[in-house]
């Protein structure tokens, strides 16, 4: 499991617009597989769920991204997971690392930190 959190300026229904995009976007073999919208008053939460299967490892990850705030305070979460193979071991290559760190990637150009 990997996870990052990021803070940064903007809309939370447009920095998840813009990670939903560029996530999906980052590998032909990544989808977003489902999300969620919540709101009350001015607080908004958006949680998307994406997958990816990375070749090198022959298996899939997972990448869990939760965007909420209010006004144009955004807090953004990441956590990638099931990059690991064997029911045992739990061995990773590090593919969910690699899927988390995407987000970070798309957003710091745009002043998150």
């Amino acid at each position: 499991m990997s996870a990052i959190t990021l803070s940064g300026e903007g809309s939370v229904a447009g920095i998840a617009g813009l990670l939903r995009d560029e996530i999906v976007n980052s590998g032909l073999s990544c989808e977003l597989v489902g999300s969620v919208s919540r709101g009350s008053g001015e607080y908004r939460v958006e949680t998307m769920v994406f997958e990816k299967y990375y070749m090198r490892a022959g298996n899939r990850a997972s990448l869990t991204v939760v965007v909420s705030g209010a006004g144009n305070r955004v807090t953004v979460d990441a956590i990638g997971s099931g990059g690991g193979q064997g029911p045992v071991f739990r061995f990773s290559w590090g593919a969910e690392d690699s899927f988390a760190e995407t987000v970070a990637d798309i957003l710091r150009p745009h002043g998150f930190r």
